[in-house]
């Protein structure tokens, strides 16, 4: 018999809705029965595509005897970290602080107010249950030691709430420290930065891009070239599919923890985007086109939404269940799937073996022959038919919720790339998924939620976080950019007007994860950190600097740099774990062109779009109210400062003389 979870739109929660565990999602239901027991709750955060997530409940909450005892001693609730990355991020604060340590199954015991006493990870059976024992002893015979446990705690865990602003904004020096550091912790063998695991680093690689275009360092330029080359030769690219896994287990990229989640591709989208452009390098525009292919063939929904995240882990031939199974290839299959002419060449190419490099079958890779991905055709020809045979398997759970946040993240991206590779097809899908957002999250006073599910009753839950919204603004700001459509700029504002109403920090500013008017949890946080994903306020700082530049509405600059005051101090000591609020501080030191192309010229048009100008806004197209647009003549491109222009350029070559002036 299903449990409550069989109502939720998470596929994660609806992973457990057989379990004999009583499962609560989170609500008020929850906290008044463990009031009314007097036993404390079991949070249990984590999400679709987490394998030690899958392990713990097979080991756990699948298990009769550990369920009877979580039953009778705790009311247990089930989150996903997706849905409710607010939640998330306050008990993981709490765990990391309790244990040093922290990730994913999260499992977390607190009092019927939701006040944290004790949490960890992943728990095996015989170590679980007697955690639940002994929780169960203090919780009826230590409750003064517990008590005092949370008074400390809950005093840190507001503390991102009490960082004043500075005076002073941050300086570009700490733009160039985060280079200095990424320099000194990069791995000149494999790339990337420090040691196994490795993660993309999308935020200090872009940060270092930056960098790049103002000094073409030799330095910065080879720290690029080989981690990007390196990323999509190992095992975290798939080289059949495209698209990248979450990150890699070991130094050299080649095994991947194999989930594929959205953000990653959006961020990932973005850099190799970026890199193409500056350094020219079509190889990388290949690793772009084949992310945007996997993207919009496999994460797709009808009506343009994004889907999350595909798992980790798929079934075998007998139904078992293992990490990687679904990408992965014996030289036997290979034999099987083409013809003998074509065998030779597969596992020279893709680097197949009889021993194998991962539990005895091969992930495809290109390590030996780093950054080379140019296929001959008959290389085309062998890759169309493994991806076709491996198709006929089966395939990993697809998360399909469609996030606010994640889903922004990728048109944002998704928009720079159809612009600089001139792809009308991809900004089509990214118009699409801009309207899909509009249509599908948005209720009909205006407020957003966080997440859709097509099956959901109703389909779209949770209030948006300041994430979300942050988000949005830079996705309908750029498609505003590209599409030369005024309504686009005007839903940006909307959003944008939001955020600064219900989200802002009147003393401290910055922007708290949560809504004044939505629900509360025991302390109230900000998201200030670039981790996985940019943080809401360096996201926000960046978006509101440019919405600002488009419209001339000053309040959105004002923002954005009492959002760069809360960092002046923290981000000092340790700027490269800032990278995209550092990228924020870099536009605001440069400052913003103004581009504004007027009438229809579409070849001025089309040479600014194909440079990657990070310090600049581009207005074509609709006009609507900004000073970037008064006394504007037609037919010429004008290339501005605070809305102060150079001559109008009438012809490329005064085109690009207006760019040296302003831009260098």
């Amino acid at each position: 018999m299903s449990n409550r979870l069989a109502n939720e739109t998470s596929p994660y929660l609806r992973q457990h809705q057989d379990n004999p565990v009583d499962w609560f999602s989170w609500g008020q239901e929850a906290f008044d029965l463990a009031r009314e027991r007097n036993v404390p709750i079991l949070l249990s955060v984590g999400y679709s595509a987490c394998h030690w997530c899958h392990v713990m409940a097979h080991e756990c909450f699948e298990d009769l005897e550990t369920a009877n005892l979580m039953n009778r001693l705790f009311v247990n609730i089930k989150v996903d970290r997706e849905e409710r990355p607010d939640i998330d991020a306050l008990y993981m604060d709490a765990v990391q602080a309790m244990s040093s340590r922290g990730g994913w199954p999260m499992t977390v015991f607190m009092t019927p107010d939701g006040h944290p006493f004790f949490g960890g990870t992943y728990f095996p059976k015989p170590s679980f249950t007697q955690l639940m024992n002994a929780i169960n002893d203090a919780w009826h015979n230590r409750r003064d030691d517990i008590d005092n446990n949370i008074a400390a705690l809950v005093e840190s865990l507001g503390r991102t709430a009490q960082i004043a602003p500075d005076e002073s904004l941050p300086t570009i020096d700490l733009f160039h420290r985060a280079v200095s550091d990424l320099s000194k912790s990069f791995d000149a063998q494999w790339g990337g930065f420090g040691g196994a695991p490795k993660f993309p680093s999308t935020m200090s690689l872009d940060l270092l891009i930056r960098s790049y275009l103002n000094d073409a360092s030799e330095t910065v330029g080879n720290i690029v070239t080989t981690t990007l080359d390196a990323m999509a030769s190992g095992g975290m690219y798939d080289h059949l599919g495209g698209g990248f896994s979450r990150y890699s287990v070991d130094e050299k990229w080649l095994v991947p923890h194999f989930e594929k989640m959205l953000y990653d591709q959006a961020l990932l989208v973005r850099v190799y985007t970026h890199a193409a452009v500056v350094f020219n390098q079509p190889k990388w525009q290949q690793i772009v086109e084949e992310t945007v292919e996997y993207i919009l063939r496999d994460l797709r929904h009808s009506q343009g939404g994004f889907f999350s995240a595909q798992d980790a882990d798929s079934l075998d031939d007998l139904g078992h269940s293992h990490e990687g199974h679904f990408y992965v290839f014996t030289p036997a299959e290979i034999r099987a799937i083409l013809p003998e002419e074509l065998v030779d060449t597969a596992l020279q190419w893709y680097e197949i073996s009889d021993t194998g490099n991962f539990e005895g079958s091969n992930i495809l890779t290109r390590l030996n022959n780093r950054g080379e991905f140019k296929r001959t055709r008959e290389v085309d020809d062998i890759r169309s038919r493994l991806l076709t045979a491996r198709s006929k398997r089966t395939w990993p759970l697809l998360d399909d919720k469609v996030l606010t946040e994640w889903n922004a993240m990728m048109t944002a991206s998704l928009v720079e790339a159809a612009v600089l590779f001139d792809r009308s097809d991809w900004l089509d899908a990214a118009r699409k998924n801009g309207e899909f957002m509009l249509r599908e999250l948005r209720d009909d006073t205006g407020n957003w939620f966080r997440s859709w599910q097509e099956s959901g009753q109703p389909q779209a839950r949770h209030r948006a976080l300041a994430a979300d919204l942050a988000n949005l603004i830079d996705a309908f700001t750029r498609l505003g950019e590209a599409t030369g459509k005024s309504s686009w700029i005007t839903h940006a504002r909307e959003v944008a007007d939001q955020l600064l109403e219900n989200y802002w920090d009147e003393t401290n500013f910055g922007l708290f994860t949560i809504a004044n008017d939505a629900e509360q949890l025991i302390v109230r946080q900000k998201d200030l950190i670039d981790n996985a994903t940019p943080s809401a306020n360096s996201t926000a700082a960046l978006a509101l600097m440019r919405l600002a530049a488009l419209t001339g509405d000053a309040k959105y600059e004002t923002a954005a740099l009492n959002i760069l005051r809360l960092f002046t101090r923290i981000t000092a000591s340790a700027p490269s774990a800032f990278g995209n609020l550092l990228s924020a501080v870099h536009l605001q030191s440069a400052g913003i062109t103004e581009i504004v192309i007027t009438g229809s010229r579409t070849d001025l048009l089309g040479h600014v779009q194909k440079r990657w100008l990070p310090t600049a806004v581009v207005a074509w197209g609709e006009q609507y109210d900004s000073p970037i647009w008064a006394d504007r003549p037609q037919g010429f491109a004008f290339v501005c400062q605070n809305y102060t222009c150079a001559a109008p350029a009438g012809t490329i070559d005064e085109l690009n003389a207006a760019f040296r002036s302003a831009l260098n």
